[in-house]
């Protein structure tokens, strides 16, 4: 993202056994231009084309917090609007290449996918790199109709596992863990798709035959080795800070309040729907849905609404429905 002010003279990007210090918000920004990228687990939402950049003057400057998971100093990261731009800034600060980077967590270095960094960071949030590790092959036989994977994505080209269901295919199998990025299935890669492409080769390999799943796990800290499911889910805000930076695939990132209670609730309960229908969870997605739905008046403008901004989905009919009513009821406050 181009910085767009005057060069100065910076400290180190790390810094030795430095505990994170409240974000300094309301101070000036590089700009904070959009950079096209690939959706995941960010929300779709667009831009508007030919509007100008705002003033410098009135863009905030925001610095992050930042360590690997496995382990590191800390560093700072600033001046990023996408998922993609994160990424190059932590490769930027650690040495590292950003393809290295799998997915993040915010202020838990543990796989934990209920803390992912998806859309939306806390102005206050520490940010945990989950980086690439060991490379596994596996052999599953397909005795089910379901294998009992949720898949989810990095918003940078790489599905991974979000959630193994108990007693499942997947969960007799010990080599395969929560945090695991899918990389090819019987030898076709999966660099780049989505995670409802994943899903859905997943769902359509055929029952009661073998297929071959290249993973690759994150590199783990010594404490999180024996760790397995990391699935619990555990309500509640991430962020600490006043609002959210919300990154965005298409134009660019904005600071936000935090969701309100009816949208927290909203999105919670599309982003079970995304689970049922879909086989993919994406609290981003859910959140770009409510924002499209909220102010629909029948589910019909909602459809159109879904088809302009997320047509390459292809919501069936019935999951539109469901959505509109699963809104209609957070906003009556019905559970």
């Amino acid at each position: 993202m181009p910085l767009g002010l005057g060069r100065r003279k910076k400290a180190s990007p790390l810094v030795e056994n430095e505990e994170a210090e409240p974000v300094r918000a309301g101070l000036n920004v590089p700009g904070l231009d959009g950079m096209d990228g690939v959706g995941g687990g960010l929300g779709e939402a667009t831009a508007q084309e030919g509007l100008p950049p705002p003033p410098t003057s009135l863009r905030p400057r925001l610095i992050f917090h930042t360590q690997l998971a496995h382990g590191s100093p800390t560093g700072r990261i600033e001046g990023f609007s996408n998922v993609r731009e994160l990424y190059a800034k932590i490769g930027e600060a650690f040495g590292i290449p950003p393809a290295e980077v799998m997915f993040c967590t915010l202020n838990t270095h543990k796989v934990d996918m209920e803390k992912l960094l998806g859309g939306q960071i806390g102005l206050e949030d520490f940010i945990f790199a989950h980086v690439k590790g060991q490379r596994k092959e596996v052999e599953v036989y397909k005795g089910e109709d379901a294998l009992g994977l949720t898949i989810t994505d990095n918003g940078a080209g790489y599905a991974f596992i979000k959630r193994i269901r108990e007693g499942s295919i997947i969960h007799q199998i010990q080599v395969i863990n929560v945090g695991d990025m899918i990389e090819s299935i019987n030898g076709h890669m999966l660099i780049g798709c989505r995670h409802y492409e994943v899903a859905k080769m997943l769902k359509e390999l055929p029952r009661g035959k073998d297929f071959v799943l290249k993973l690759v796990e994150p590199l783990k800290a010594f404490d999180m080795i024996s760790q397995r499911s990391g699935g619990s889910r555990s309500g509640g805000q991430l962020g600490t800070g006043r609002g959210t930076l919300r990154l965005r695939s298409k134009g660019p990132a904005t600071v936000e309040e935090l969701p309100s209670a009816f949208e927290e609730k909203a999105i919670e309960k599309v982003d079970d729907l995304l689970e049922s229908y879909m086989g993919i969870r994406d609290s981003e997605l859910a959140a770009t849905m409510v924002e499209l739905g909220k102010d629909k008046k029948n589910p019909d403008e909602f459809a159109e609404a879904l088809d302009e901004t997320l047509g390459d989905f292809a919501f069936p009919d019935e999951f539109v429905f469901d959505v509109w009513g699963a809104i209609g009821d957070a906003k009556v406050g019905r559970v």
